[in-house]
């Protein structure tokens, strides 16, 4: 067996990993591996963010052409060929994941080391049957995997998981999406709107990470409208029958229903890849779920030498959190035992589907009752979104009472991706909503959704008034 002396080993080279990797290696005079047992690519780049955003695009195209006749335009039968719009899919998808694989090739190939590592003590690794490695601290940044309830089992080969679907030929003529979360809303829609019959199955009743219920009302009412959505429904019985699978269902009302698919997609989140590590060995406290205890500011675990980031941590699962916290982590563990906190941003989330999902700050759920106003407005007659048809959902923002100041937001609207980043920098610039207002909003623009609601939170900080009923921003200067 091969033994290596290494200052940080960092375990996956996903985008945690990766950026964990770069930051250690900024300390020049320390020696980094990067292990990595599976495939190079980023979940985001193989499985996740980039290939549902080309499903959702074909998705939105379509969409885009059965809906003209509404406008007075009318472009003919809409024929979706399943075929290309999957090529197209992979064809692209490939190129996000050549680009990445593209930057693992220019890292000095003395540096990494191809095998899945599992510790045998908080200093020690083995990886593969090959290398030993002797570590001063290591970051764990592997990722996570789909969950697939016990349940789903029956299924057999007729059950999928996301990361499946985008290595489809074709689509198929059903699915049943199992889980209302992200995942499932945005491929289920989006196969909906190509062709495919879909019913999602929700446990509870919740869509999304959405909390406050007014928001999550007016996106259950809008997803209705197109999608057979089953909230607070439990699955009784799942089985094969020849080439469909069965699904017998109770809903809330107590009432049962059968139906068949081609396929069942288990959407029920997303599990830490943290077994195989045997973190047991290594000393540091674990919760009743198995992951590690962590500073969610220097994303070291208790007082260790072993440091985690990314899905592998459970915190935030997205991107641009795996990436600050990967360099976080790779930071501290070169630097160790000089740990120091890093940046953590505003907490963002966005969900691609239409309406658009999003959230900001310190959500409804987050917050203590009574120490803040809630500014709210809907988008059924907000200007812009009138214009374009897309005059679903609803916005609401909270302010912390006697400061003013924005707390956080939850939305589901036109357009929320944007109205989001807005918010999320006002946050984190710790503006309030007087502040905001002063803020210039050209017309007629989703935007002056938000200034309604920004005025309707200030009038309930200044005056206790309750929230304004009607859309104000079709009149500039409102």
């Amino acid at each position: 067996m091969h033994e290596l002396e290494v200052d940080v080993a960092v375990i996956g080279a996903g985008s945690a990993g990766l950026t964990a990797y770069k930051a250690a290696r900024s300390h020049h005079d320390k020696r980094v591996v990067l292990i990595e047992g599976g495939p190079y690519g980023t979940t985001c780049a193989r499985v996740g963010c980039m290939p549902s955003k080309l499903l959702i695009a074909a998705a939105e195209a379509a969409h885009g052409m059965s809906a003209a006749p509404a406008f007075g335009v009318f472009p003919g039968a809409v024929r979706v060929d399943g075929r290309a719009v999957m090529a197209r899919l992979r064809a692209e998808r490939d190129r996000f994941v050549d680009y990445v694989v593209a930057g693992v090739d220019r890292i000095d190939p003395a540096d990494l080391l191809r095998g899945s590592a599992r510790f045998l003590d908080a200093a020690r690794l083995q990886v593969g049957e090959h290398t030993l490695v002797h570590a001063r601290s290591v970051v764990i940044a592997t990722g996570s995997s789909p969950h697939v309830p016990p349940k789903l089992g029956a299924a057999g080969e007729l059950l999928v998981v996301n990361d499946d679907v985008f290595a489809w030929d074709d689509l198929p003529e059903s699915v049943a999406v199992v889980g209302t979360g992200i995942i499932g809303l945005e491929i289920g829609q989006a196969l909906q709107r190509l062709g495919v019959r879909v019913t999602l199955f929700g446990r509870g009743g919740k869509v999304a990470q959405l909390a406050d219920p007014a928001v999550l009302a007016a996106a259950v009412g809008a997803f209705r409208q197109e999608l057979d959505l089953r909230l607070d429904t439990e699955l009784l019985d799942v089985r094969r029958d020849g080439g469909q699978v069965t699904i017998r269902s109770r809903g809330a009302d107590g009432s049962e229903r059968s139906d068949s698919f081609s396929l069942l997609l288990a959407a029920a989140g997303r599990v830490p890849n943290l077994r195989p590590l045997c973190l047991e060995r290594t000393g540091i406290a674990l919760d009743t779920r198995g992951l590690p205890l962590f500073d969610a500011h220097t994303m070291q675990c208790c007082d260790s030498t072993i440091f985690i980031a990314g899905d592998a941590d459970n915190e935030r699962p997205l991107l641009h959190e795996a990436i600050d916290q990967g360099r976080i982590a790779g930071d501290n563990a070169a630097r160790y035992p000089d740990v120091r906190p890093g940046l953590r941003r505003t907490p963002l989330a966005i969900v691609f589907t239409d309406p658009q999902i999003a959230s900001v700050g310190q959500g409804w759920r987050s917050l203590r009752p009574g120490s803040f106003a809630v500014g709210s407005v809907s988008f059924d007659n907000q200007g812009r979104s009138r214009v374009m048809r897309q005059n679903r959902g609803l916005l609401r923002l909270y302010a912390e009472h006697g400061s003013g100041r924005l707390l956080g937001a939850e939305m589901a609207g036109p357009r929320a991706e944007h109205l989001a980043h807005l918010l999320a920098w006002a946050c984190q610039s710790g503006m309030t909503v007087e502040q905001m207002l002063q803020m210039p909003f050209y017309h007629p623009v989703i935007e002056e959704g938000l200034r309604s609601a920004l005025h309707d939170a200030q009038d309930k900080l200044l005056k206790g008034e309750p929230e304004i009923e009607h859309c104000t921003d079709c009149t500039p200067g409102m």
